[in-house]
């Protein structure tokens, strides 16, 4: 494949997942009323299910696709992807509709790691982070457009037509990947399916310090993310009566994200990851202080909470794609088990996260705003560990 072609489609396949998440949110009241739903803090749950499935899934594909292959493992998720949209189409109970969606995540959470895995395949280091970063680009232009064509699905229909809908582009993902994508792992770096050699990738992935510690630093970073979607239409709708702007608002959050994966893209090679990552998590700290200011003077609005919202999203983007880039670096040989595991403490301590903030909603923008700080500081001392004090200076493994 060309190389736009190859980020096209990494970008397409990580959106399968992004539309999972983002494509329903204008419709998690009508689910609510139509489901006899009666806690609003529960429709999160909507969103929340699906990523428990999506960080289980991830301890399954990554060893799959070092044994088999990345193309076979991809088919056969994104037909179960399929399925279960269907299958969440025709829910007759929230437990149902709850039991579908934990079925999505899992499907989609090979997507996940075979797009991590695929990119590793052909590019490291900086180029790997480089790669990230443009399909990242696209895949976060994605939440831009899907509440907007969730919205629209609803005028025409039942909340139901946004799986049909989901279904829909998984099938054309599936076709895509049928048609033109190559296996990108050969058969002489393939590794046996077997406990042992399970059990010895399971733990050079967790005790190395740099595949540890980046992806643990990622898992708090996405929660903020999740709880920002999950809580995104109570805060706008609820909150500030927004909701002939909830599309629109939602929308200027991600396209925040999109911009500031395209910077990185552009800026990475040169000024490395771990300078740009570094202090982006300064800035969210300062942000989340300077917000918190805001809110306690009883000075947040609809346009201060957009304005925070959107710099926050991207000092989180900024540290997304360069920590899994640095997460992967030491592990590249094993890059199927490595991306699995690491997508599932990313995955497990991002709905940790967003599970405590987004049910300590209360009506206001606070809880996210501390947790966003909670976050910042978090991060930063887990850095500050991995890279033993050293920091915003490469490494040879940042090359």
């Amino acid at each position: 494949m060309h190389r736009h072609e190859f980020v096209a489609f990494v970008a397409a396949v990580m959106a399968v997942n992004a539309l999972g998440v983002d494509l329903m949110l204008p419709a998690l009241a009508d689910i609510g009323r139509d489901l006899s739903v009666t806690t609003p803090n529960h429709r999160q749950w909507i969103v929340t299910m699906y990523l428990v499935g999506f960080g289980a899934g991830q301890l399954i594909y990554g060893p799959l696709a070092d044994r088999f292959g990345r193309r076979p493992i991809l088919i056969a998720t994104l037909a179960g992807f399929v399925a279960s949209s269907i299958f969440a189409a025709g829910s007759t109970t929230f437990a149902a509709l709850l039991g579908a969606r934990g079925l999505q995540g899992l499907m989609s959470a090979s997507t996940r790691v075979l797009a991590v895995a695929i990119v590793r395949d052909r590019f490291s280091g900086r180029q790997m982070a480089r790669t990230l970063s443009v399909a990242q680009m696209i895949f976060f232009l994605v939440p831009i457009l899907a509440p907007t064509i969730g919205q629209g699905l609803l005028v025409i229909g039942p909340w139901r037509f946004i799986f049909y809908a989901l279904g829909a582009f998984a099938a054309l993902v599936l076709a895509w990947t049928f048609v033109r994508v190559p296996e990108t792992l050969p058969p002489e770096r393939r590794v046996p399916l077997s406990l042992t050699e399970l059990k010895r990738s399971y733990r050079q992935t967790l005790t190395n310090r740099f595949s540890a510690g980046y992806a643990l630093a990622a898992s708090l970073t996405f929660g903020g993310i999740v709880a920002f979607v999950a809580s995104a239409q109570q805060i706008f709708v609820d909150e500030f009566g927004a909701g002939s702007r909830f599309t629109l608002l939602f929308g200027a959050c991600a396209f925040a994200m999109a911009c500031a994966s395209f910077a990185n893209s552009r800026l990475v090679e040169r000024l490395g990851t771990r300078l740009i990552s570094q202090s982006a998590v300064i800035a969210l700290i300062g942000l989340s202080v300077a917000h918190l200011g805001v809110i306690a003077a009883g000075a947040e609005s609809l346009w201060t909470y957009v304005l925070f919202q959107a710099l926050s999203m991207t000092c989180i983007s900024l540290c997304g794609s360069n920590f899994g880039a640095m997460a992967m670096e030491p592990v590249g040989h094993i890059a199927g088990t490595a991306s699995s595991v690491q997508g599932f403490i990313t995955s497990a301590g991002a709905v940790a996260v967003a599970s405590v903030i987004g049910q300590s909603y209360n009506g206001t923008t606070y809880p996210l705003a501390i947790g966003y700080l909670c976050i910042g500081i978090a991060v930063a001392v887990i850095v500050a560990f991995v890279e033993g004090g050293r920091l915003f200076r490469p490494r040879l493994i940042d090359g």
